[in-house]
């Protein structure tokens, strides 16, 4: 089907003649000779009077000229039939907890002792970019939630932003409900069988307006299905803070965990060490992405430089017209002498 992007620009199609009307004949300031027997004196010169073509034949090319240029800008196209461009995957929402907790150094990778928030993003960034298909957003929660990505296809830059998060950018407490709440808002305008929340903390709810359960209820009505990945090492895998008799895990509300997940359709996950969390990374990525809603496009072949050739094209003949060698011939040939003609 043939149509025009910006149709609405052939309403400049009187101007140059408006701009004629209104503005005032141009003046060149040189003085002028007006006579009335001209077409005597180039008689009198040899020369035969041109024939002077009707006004609207003199104008004719400039309009031709005027159409072609707003037929160009105004983008010609030949649009095809809507074509289904099938897609798949999930709509997956990654809520990490940058409380102070996160900071304790009682995980380890590589041999070496590593902060909670360190570990997830070393292994979750691996994670993230192997989402080829989905759309991957970022929830970073503390004494509030807020959403630091939204659903993109851009994981790189969701891998940055999560590796560039400090600890403590969000509050000192915990607001598990309201990351939750906040989740759902962003997943519930997308299909309903592609919502899916990851939940990392290493605490309890000790802050936000939600409470937990009440947002995994919130949750269950819109499809959204929650994974709540409950980080921290047992007491005797403490490091430094076990010999000070503190357990680091001990503020983890797992009964919570557990029922957000049930209620919601998930499945709780316990990460003590880099290796639970890698097995953690690879049940989620056994989870089967589902077809969304297919995506209808229509193909447009653009064809405005079709009329913006022509256009430069009579141009060019103008101007050989009017300054061309040709021209110059027959203004500067001088008059044949009078023994040239015949008697």
């Amino acid at each position: 089907m043939f149509e025009f992007v910006w149709p609405w620009l052939f309403l400049l199609a009187p101007l140059p003649w408006l701009m004629r009307l209104i503005l005032p004949a141009a003046d060149s300031g040189e003085a002028a000779l007006r006579v009335s027997f001209l077409d005597e004196l180039e008689a009198l010169a040899g020369r035969r009077a041109r024939a002077r073509l009707p006004a609207w034949r003199q104008q004719a090319p400039f309009a031709l000229l005027w159409l072609l240029l707003l037929t160009a800008a105004a983008r010609p196209e030949w649009v095809g039939e809507p074509l289904p461009l099938p897609a798949s995957g999930r709509d997956l929402l990654l809520a990490v907890d940058v409380s102070g907790s996160m900071d304790y150094a009682d995980m380890r990778w590589e041999d070496e002792e590593v902060s909670r928030l360190t570990l997830v993003k070393q292994l979750l960034g691996d994670f993230i970019e192997d989402r080829r298909g989905d759309r991957v957003g970022l929830i970073l929660f503390g004494s509030q939630a807020y959403l630091h990505a939204p659903l993109t296809f851009d994981r790189r830059t969701v891998r940055t932003w999560l590796e560039e998060a400090p600890i403590g950018i969000a509050g000192k407490n915990t607001a598990i409900g309201d990351a939750i709440g906040l989740a759902v808002k962003r997943l519930r305008q997308r299909p309903g069988d592609s919502r899916v929340l990851v939940l990392i903390t290493d605490g309890a709810n000790t802050g936000g307006e939600i409470e937990p359960i009440t947002a995994a209820g919130l949750a269950a009505e819109e499809g959204v299905k929650i994974y709540p990945i409950g980080i921290g090492a047992d007491p005797q895998q403490g490091g430094v803070l076990g010999l000070f008799g503190l357990n680091p895990g001990l503020d983890l509300d797992e009964p919570t965990l557990h029922a957000i997940a049930e209620a919601t359709g998930g499945e709780y996950f316990r990460a003590r060490n880099g290796d639970d969390l890698r097995h953690i990374e690879a049940s989620l990525d056994r989870l089967e992405p589902v077809s969304q809603q297919p995506t209808l496009a229509r193909p447009a072949l653009a064809l405005y430089p079709w009329p913006l050739g022509v256009a430069l094209l009579l141009s060019l003949l103008l101007v050989l017209a009017e300054h061309g060698p040709y021209r110059r011939f027959q203004l500067q040939r001088p008059p044949r002498p009078n023994w040239w003609r015949r008697s």
